[in-house]
């Protein structure tokens, strides 16, 4: 582990594999360039997320990018997107110059194909829409845009879930279809592993939304003293705490109006309410009606 600029930055076992892999069978020279490669790539998500005041505690290089651990408080949709893009934008530009060193003689044809090659492959496998790929952080922000954010949760987990199986599909279809190709292992290795890691991340769904709502106060007090408008949410008084909580959209402040079934009778409560109940340690399952009593 290499610490640089306040970030741990490590290799992830799969890179380590690959790097062996390409010393064996004489590629080093390109599995070098494919390291820089995915090193600016990361570089490119980096600088955009402290750009927004993301503290960043970890990078895990992967063969096709990186894995960060970060402190993003309460960050938006256009925050996530334009931090998620920010990676493949600097595949654009390398890819660009490495076709003008080909075109101006200052590289041999092959080699700036090869990482022009190299630059576009990174970019779009990573726009793929499978968490924690950038193409995943992308449908996570516009999801978040439309939904509600736990549903949010677990669409991207589910999504990200499919594609994976489908990755490890056309890895495995020569097999299946008795053809001659032969499995595509680099592949299959790379959709086990994004199976893997969205089964765990599609398990901790509850925990991630619970991580959700421990920001909401600051996000919330941040919306009033900006005076945003709120969005209401109409619940009936025998619903739960957390039902409640689950309606809520990342990009929206929330009054909850409670109505009992008679009609009679319509109470406000404010979101910080429903949170503060949430992570108060109590039943998150007891009716949102006890909250006015």
């Amino acid at each position: 582990m290499i610490k640089w600029r306040g970030i741990a930055w490590s290799f992830h076992p799969l890179f380590v594999m690959v790097m062996l892999a390409s010393a064996v069978t004489g590629y080093f020279t390109e599995l070098i360039v494919l390291f820089l490669i995915v090193f600016v790539h990361e570089l490119g998500h980096v600088f955009a997320a402290r750009s927004f005041g993301w503290r960043i505690k970890e990078i895990k290089l992967l063969p096709f990018g990186g894995v960060a651990e970060v402190e993003a408080g309460g960050a938006n949709a256009r925050e996530e997107a334009l931090v998620a893009i920010a990676g493949p934008l600097q595949n654009v530009w390398m890819g660009l110059a490495a076709w003008g060193c080909g075109a101006l003689g200052l590289w041999n044809d092959q080699w700036a194909v090869y990482v022009v090659q190299a630059n576009l492959m990174i970019a779009l496998f990573n726009l793929l829409p499978i968490h924690p790929l950038d193409g995943g952080k992308l449908v996570h922000a516009l999801l978040s845009v439309f939904c509600d954010y736990y549903h949010t949760l677990l669409w991207s987990a589910r999504l990200s879930l499919a594609f994976s199986a489908a990755m490890i599909g056309v890895a495995a279809a020569p097999l299946l279809l008795l053809s001659q190709d032969g499995i595509q292992l680099n592949l299959l290795v790379v959709g086990l592993f994004l199976l893997l890691s969205n089964w765990t991340y599609y398990r901790n769904v509850p925990y991630l939304f619970v991580r959700f709502l421990t920001h909401r106060q600051r996000a919330a007090a941040a919306a009033l003293d900006r005076g945003k408008k709120a969005t209401p949410i109409i619940v009936n008084g025998k619903q739960s705490i957390l039902s409640v909580a689950k309606r809520f959209n990342r990009e929206r402040y929330h009054l909850i109006y409670v109505m009992e079934p008679s009609g009679k009778d319509l109470r406000v409560l404010a979101e910080q309410q429903i949170v503060e109940s949430c992570l108060s340690g109590k039943n998150p399952n007891r009716a949102v009606r006890e909250l006015l009593s």
